[in-house]
């Protein structure tokens, strides 16, 4: 669960307009939606990856409008799986990686690229 520990340790800038990484931060937001419900299809119980979220949001301190998009995105990311899955397959599994490494990637591009 490293996956935002980086970006939560890390101050980033405030947000003007749109931060320089807020498509970044809108792709870890919906990979985080998306492990939310993937883990928990295929066993892990409990809300950590929401958890995650919340600790983004909190540590972004985005603007309604932006809290809104952001917390739009891990709502795609979660309902992308809910409207497909109803058990873990192999392919959930597959999944769950493949996010997993996008997001720890995500996760320090942008604390190296734009934290203080």
């Amino acid at each position: 669960m490293v996956l935002c520990a980086g970006i939560l340790a890390a101050p980033l800038p405030a947000s003007a307009v749109e931060a320089p990484y807020a498509k970044k931060l809108d792709r870890l937001a919906e990979i985080l939606g998306s492990l939310h419900f993937l883990r928990n299809l295929c066993g892990e119980k409990g809300d950590a990856w929401r958890q995650q979220m919340e600790a983004l949001l909190v540590s972004e301190n985005p603007e309604p409008r932006r809290r809104e998009s952001l917390i739009a995105e891990f709502n795609k990311g979660y309902r992308s799986f809910d409207s497909v899955y109803t058990h873990c397959t192999q392919a959930a599994i597959e999944a769950i990686d493949l996010y997993m490494k996008e997001g720890e990637e995500l996760s320090r591009d942008i604390v190296s690229q734009y934290a203080n």
